[in-house]
């Protein structure tokens, strides 16, 4: 019986062995070769950690997906068909190898940075989360050379500018003005933000759900179209495939900022689906100032067969934030908590409320062919009311875009890959404005001026429907040939038509009055050559071009401006599309053993038929009143800049209480000049009056020198963070250089542990202060908007920054199923 019992042990033991096999290995440095103790191994389910020589055992009872993850590194995935196997693998740290950094839509088949000849920034989540992860100017100005990102509130009329350009063209006076963001393009997951017109509206976008953004600077007409100034990717968040995952983030702050992310993700070998629902609001720290957001994405990803891919996205916001209306120059420089009391009076705001979707579908026909191909469709409706009264919008932005990927091998070490394909937009809107007026049953006062009630809207003001359709062609290719020398070249072609019907008649009208203009043949071609040393250096020169076409803002001269007179309503039909050429010089490389990653770019780039804003004065008025403002081409400017990037991993091991440190910077030299720029200013006869010369002048709102420093740590345990630093040179106000905003710095800090425990629950704490030198900067300049005379109690010129340092904490939850 005893022996039946041991043999029964031992058959037992020897079945169960058979049934739970195990994978194990070793975890190393791919760098250093050392071993990596605490790395991360996940699979079907089970988690464990490495020791302290790298060693990992873990269950295996099928063929799946092992993940490999290490705070630092890059997270490695491996197929395991055997489970009873050895496999030991090594980690790629996040360093500045700039080989492994991929550019999406270019024509070279060789996707990494290095092998693209032209100033592309790519940030991926490393510098998106070194601070909140919420607010993109945090991200923008500081991890970017050559561009800045504006916002006019806690989180809404936010706007890039990118060497210089990125602002609309509708100011009180002067060769540009912030109100809107126009000049680039920005795609969302592949979907343009940008609509028909060329606005780029960013109020609804959720920046705390990407995780990858490409910038292009300078004019991108070639892939992108009416891109005058450059191109933008935003991508989200992927999930990781083997996992499933319910996360949950939550971060608070001062004044009343919270932010609370909700999110599922699951993805397989063949398909993925995340959801994200995030809710984000402050108080704001200016009187007036407050903000409220709820964002929703859903992203699918199915890959039906081997060569297709199908990709869906779908999003929706609820945005409301408010406005307290922007600062003269002798209320910034009190320090005052209020703006433009006209702004609270009419209950200043800007309420959003959009729907965006789009479906992908990428095709691999052969080797040599390829196709994606998306439908997209955005419809917004939009309330925002101003010192200037109240505009309802409602518009519905739709098209598709489609590009063919080719590669053909000329011979053993030649290849031509190309890039093919169009862009089609059109959008329908309807734009009703109102004027305001006090509300004569309010009797409550206000608490800041006593007796003053709340406004109400009034009288139409403007009521104007409009149909934009754009559609740009593109072919880009290059030349791959020996010793690592590339050629490439294209062109892009695009048309823009524009019908409105100006709804706000005389009451003796039968219909609308209707206007058409239409923009046509701007032709966008692009020149490039590179050179690749040794798989780590690069030298690039390259000439590209872009153009930008009016908006129906600046085409028309409606007749309320005019007056009762139907014969004064017209098409602006002098007005030219701005075009810019630029030229590019550059290098880029990875050194000392990819430790040091640097880009340094010279360019020129020249603007010509700048648009700019002209008043018409009234010639019965002695105090020269203006009755409107049209749209004019004002001249040129000359942009001459020096751009320098570096990141450093000054130190690196698997070992010890210190894993990493690596320092980084950035820093921006910008000459950028009117040259020509004259332009008249009119009468109500539209005669000469006088002549304005802006020639000489730098441009305004761009500080001359930009710079950009910092220092990311890890240490053991999970233990990360950074210390960066900010520097804004002083910049013009307005474009006749007669007032200049003062230069500034910003110190800003961050400190978290990342953990997993319980094998399936991963946990990131951090903390982090903004601002902590107590400096009084603007997070917004607007140019051109001084009233005439020119005066510092007058006109509106900042919207400012917090000016006393503020913390925030988070705590994001990931339980992995």
């Amino acid at each position: 019986m005893k022996f039946k019992f041991i043999c029964f042990c031992l058959v037992s033991a020897l079945g169960y062995s058979g049934m739970a096999q195990s994978i194990s290995g070793k975890i190393i440095d791919s760098k250093t070769g050392g071993p990596l103790q605490g790395a991360t191994v996940s699979y079907a389910g089970i988690t464990v950690r490495t020791d302290r020589n790298g060693l990992y055992s873990i269950t295996c009872g099928k063929p799946g997906i092992l993940v490999i993850t290490y705070v630092g590194y890059q997270t490695l995935r491996r197929s395991v068909t055997d489970c009873n196997t050895d496999l030991s693998l090594s980690l790629l740290p996040l360093t500045n190898d700039l080989e492994n950094v991929e550019i999406t839509a270019v024509s070279n088949t060789n996707k990494s940075l290095l092998y693209q000849p032209q100033s592309i920034t790519k940030l991926s989540e490393k510098e998106l989360k070194r601070s909140t992860g919420l607010f993109f100017d945090d991200i923008i100005n500081l991890n970017v050379p050559g561009v800045s990102f504006e916002r006019r509130t806690v989180n809404a009329g936010q706007s890039f500018n990118i060497r210089g350009y990125g602002n609309g063209t509708r100011g009180i006076k002067g060769a540009s003005s912030n109100f809107d963001g126009q000049g680039y393009k920005v795609y969302l997951n592949g979907i343009p933000v940008t609509d028909a017109e060329g606005i780029t509206v960013m109020d609804d976008i959720d920046f705390g759900s990407i995780s990858n953004v490409e910038v292009t600077k300078g004019p991108a007409g070639t892939l992108y179209g009416l891109a005058i100034a450059g191109a933008v990717n935003l991508k989200t968040i992927k999930p990781e495939k083997g996992k499933t995952a319910l996360g949950q983030d939550i971060l608070v702050g001062d004044y009343g900022l919270q932010r609370y992310t909700t999110n599922l993700q699951t993805a397989g070998e063949r398909s993925s689906l995340l959801v994200n629902y995030g809710n984000q609001k402050s108080t704001g720290y200016l009187i007036h100032n407050a903000s409220e957001k709820d964002f929703v994405n859903v992203i699918a990803e199915f890959q039906p067969k081997e060569k297709q891919v199908l990709s869906t996205y779908l999003g929706f916001t609820n945005s409301y934030d408010e406005r307290g209306g922007e600062q003269t120059i002798a209320q910034y420089e009190a320090k005052s908590d209020t703006g433009n009391l006209e702004y609270v009076k009419r209950n200043g705001h800007s309420k959003l409320i959009s729907f965006r979707a789009g479906v992908g579908h990428n095709y691999a026909f052969n080797n040599w062919l390829s196709n994606f191909t998306t439908v997209f469709g955005t419809g917004l409706v939009s309330d925002v009311s101003s010192a200037g009264g109240w505009t309802d919008k409602l518009s519905l932005n739709y098209g598709a875009r489609t590009s063919f990927d080719t590669k053909f091998t000329l011979s053993k070490k030649v290849n031509l890959s190309g890039i093919t394909g169009m862009e089609l937009q059109r959008q329908n809107a309807s734009t009703i404005g109102y004027s305001m007026k006090a509300n004569p049953t309010d009797l409550t006062p206000l608490t800041w001026n006593l007796g003053d009630p709340y406004w109400v809207i009034n009288a139409t003001t403007g009521n104007a429907a409009t149909i934009t359709a754009t559609r740009s062609m593109f072919t880009e290719w290059t030349l791959s040939m020996p010793h690592d020398v590339s050629v490439t070249a294209g062109i892009g072609l695009s048309y823009m038509n524009i019908h409105l019907d100006d709804r706000l008649n005389p009451a003796t009208a039968t219909k609308p009055a209707s206007f058409d203009t239409s923009y046509k043949a701007m032709y966008s071609p692009h020149f490039a050559i590179n050179k690749v040393f040794n798989k780590k250096i690069s030298v690039y020169a390259s000439y590209s071009t872009g153009f930008k076409a009016p908006v129906s803002a600046n085409f028309f001269v409606p007749i309320a401006a005019i007056g009762s007179n139907p014969a004064g309503a017209k098409v602006n039909a002098a007005l030219k599309p701005e075009k810019g050429t630029q030229y590019e010089i550059g290098t880029k490389g990875s050194v000392l053993n990819d430790r040091l990653s640097y880009e340094l770019t010279a360019f020129r780039t020249l603007y010509t038929d700048k648009m700019t804003a002209v008043a018409v004065k009234n010639p019965n008025d002695p105090a020269g009143t203006t009755l409107y403002t049209i749209t004019a081409n004002g001249g040129k400017q000359n942009h001459k800049g020096l751009e320098a990037m570096m990141k450093y991993t000054a130190y690196r091991s698997a070992k010890g209480f210190l894993r990493s440190v690596q320092p980084f910077g950035n820093l921006t030299m910008s000459d950028f000049k009117y040259e020509d720029f004259k332009f008249h200013q009119l009468v109500n006869n539209n005669t000469k009056d006088s002549v304005i010369d802006y020639s000489g002048h730098r441009v305004a709102g761009v500080p001359k020198f930009t710079a950009n420093a910092g220092l990311d740590f890890i240490l053991q345990y999970g233990i990360y963070g950074n210390i960066t630093y900010a520097y804004r040179d002083k910049q013009s106000i307005v474009s006749t250089g007669e007032f200049y905003a003062r230069s500034y710095s910003l110190l800003n800090s961050k400190l978290g542990i990342q953990r997993s425990i319980l094998s399936h629950l991963d946990l990131d704490f951090f903390v982090g202060v903004n601002n902590i030198t107590n400096t009084h900067y603007p997070i917004k300049i607007f140019v051109n908007q001084l009233t005439t005379p020119l005066s510092k109690t007058s006109g509106d010129a900042y919207v400012p920054g917090p000016r006393k340092a503020n913390g925030y904490v988070g705590l994001n939850i990931k339980y992995i199923f």
